[in-house]
């Protein structure tokens, strides 16, 4: 009510013969007419009473009008509404307004004076912001692009390098780009005839204006991104720690990190070394569940039922899958039983490798899944595990053979144990006539690898409407002298040693 009286007398002052009780009724009866005049008057009056209030700062307001002569902004940034423009129906309204924008201008660097500099994101960021390295002064870039960093991911001291040694290619990654160049130089080696064509074509037709065909290679590509997003890159497993080398099925929250601690006793799978250490600690298991089947030295096997331990055995085929490209087996683990080899120590039993088999195995499978752990490998324990396959076939009266399909290095272990058997069985042989029949009977190998290792070996002819059966003599010598070089070997399975009856209906 106030307000309304003094918008009231500032109009009223040009006659001096309406009171207030009138003009309020006016307002009243004609409220759309008397506010636009309110408005209108009051525009002029303020506008008078500014350009009456800065006749005496001529010269301030000349000295500000040089200083900005850009229009004064709002404080939210924005140039001033249609509300407080001065009314074009004054006399002097170029004059006022530009005196009005003047003082405002002022009163709002008056206002603002007390908010501190804005500055730019990049003048801090590079001084504030330190690698959290020890003793790393943020120099320098890990991908040799840049003059500093602030992350663990791109120091150069963390990875054991200095800043100069980042900004020159290191043998490593030379070695990378040159595998690279050679994979996109016969990248199309592969493609047939009929689809060179194609690609051909398509590039004439299109030249660069199409992308090239991308057939028989988006899938590939995809599983590849795939398996790289959730990819363990190393494990820590005992006292070694392993690159691994193919994708496996751990949980995301696991699988994402890119480094695992695994309990080599339990096999239980960790975040950190600093849990590793507390379960360690707690951790009771020396050796694997099961039964002890074999013994020989150092070494023994376990026979481990996947329906009675199926945690180890779950654990088990995740930590294998690391090292086999063309294993299906995680979680049903009921339907097998696992020999697990090990070697021991005053700490316990050490996994060296292990296979799996069938409870019931319809077409007569001895090994469903084979792997020798990589510290291990290429010192025997391969061919110890195949070995040990085998023996349990001849105590059950059967022949085996290992499922399909093997992997790369269980097809050239498998080959070269096949080898070994059928030249110790010729040198062995004293008779005339070999049937391939009492071969595989003999030694539990299934007929069809007995022929085509002997047809891998130039042992097998036909002649006569017969196969025939070759007696290679420079075969057997070689094969002789390489067992007289290699000894007395420990990485032999003795059949003696086993303590094993066959399981009955499971």
């Amino acid at each position: 009510m106030p307000r309304r009286r003094q918008r009231h007398m500032a109009g009223s002052g040009s006659d001096g013969t309406e009171d207030s009780d009138s003009s309020a009724e006016r307002e009243q009866t004609n409220s759309s007419e008397s506010d636009g005049n309110i408005h209108k008057r009051q525009r002029l009056t303020r506008a008078s009473t500014r350009l009456s209030q800065s006749s005496q700062d001529t010269p301030d307001l000349k000295r500000a009008a040089d200083h900005d002569e850009s229009p004064p902004l709002t404080p939210t940034g924005n140039a001033p509404s249609s509300e407080s423009e001065l009314d074009i129906s004054s006399p002097n309204a170029s004059h006022d307004e530009s005196q009005a924008k003047d003082q405002g201008s002022r009163d709002l660097d008056k206002d603002l004076s007390h908010r501190p500099k804005r500055r730019r994101c990049h003048e801090t960021y590079n001084f504030n912001m330190k690698c959290p390295t020890p003793g790393c002064n943020s120099l320098g870039h890990l991908t040799g692009k840049h003059e500093r960093h602030f992350a663990v991911s791109g120091c150069p001291l963390y990875h054991n390098l200095s800043a100069d040694e980042c900004k020159i290619p290191t043998s490593k990654q030379s070695k990378y780009k040159e595998q690279v160049a050679e994979m996109r130089k016969g990248r199309n080696s592969g493609l047939q005839k009929e689809q060179k064509e194609k690609h051909m074509a398509h590039r004439q037709t299109h030249g660069n204006t199409r992308e090239p065909l991308l057939e028989n290679i988006t899938n590939l590509v995809t599983r590849c991104l795939c398996c790289f997003l959730n990819m363990i890159k190393t494990i820590l497993f005992g006292r070694y720690e392993l690159d691994t080398w193919y994708h496996s099925p751990y949980p995301e929250e696991y699988a994402r990190l890119g480094r695992l601690y695994i309990c080599e006793f339990c096999l239980k799978y960790m975040k950190s070394q600093t849990i590793l250490r507390r379960h360690m600690a707690k951790c009771v298991w020396k050796h694997p569940p099961g039964d002890e089947v074999y013994r020989k030295g150092s070494i023994s096997v376990f026979e481990v039922d996947g329906k009675k331990n199926k945690i180890y055995c779950q654990n088990l085929c995740l930590l294998a899958k690391l090292f086999l490209d063309h294993k299906t087996l995680y979680y049903d683990v009921e339907p097998f039983l696992f020999y697990v080899m090990t070697e021991a120590d005053n700490t316990g039993c050490h996994l060296v490798g292990y296979f799996s088999k069938e409870k019931n195995s319809f077409l007569n499978y001895n090994v469903s899944c084979i792997l020798t752990m990589p510290q291990y490998m290429r010192q025997g324990f391969g061919k110890m595990l195949i070995d040990f396959s085998y023996l349990l076939s001849k105590v059950e009266e059967k022949v085996g053979s290992p499922e399909r399909p093997l992997s790369d290095l269980g097809l050239i272990s498998y080959r070269s144990y096949w080898k070994e058997v059928l030249l110790r069985y010729m040198y062995n042989f004293q008779g005339k006539e070999i049937s391939i029949k009492e071969i595989s009977q003999e030694t539990a190998v299934n007929p069809v690898d007995i022929v085509s290792t002997l047809q891998s070996l130039q042992m097998l002819k036909y002649w006569k409407g017969k196969h025939l059966v070759l007696k290679r003599q420079d075969l057997i010598d070689e094969w002789k002298a390489k067992e007289i070089k290699r000894g007395n070997s420990n990485k032999t399975i003795d059949p003696s040693s086993l303590k094993w009856t066959p399981p009955k209906g499971t």
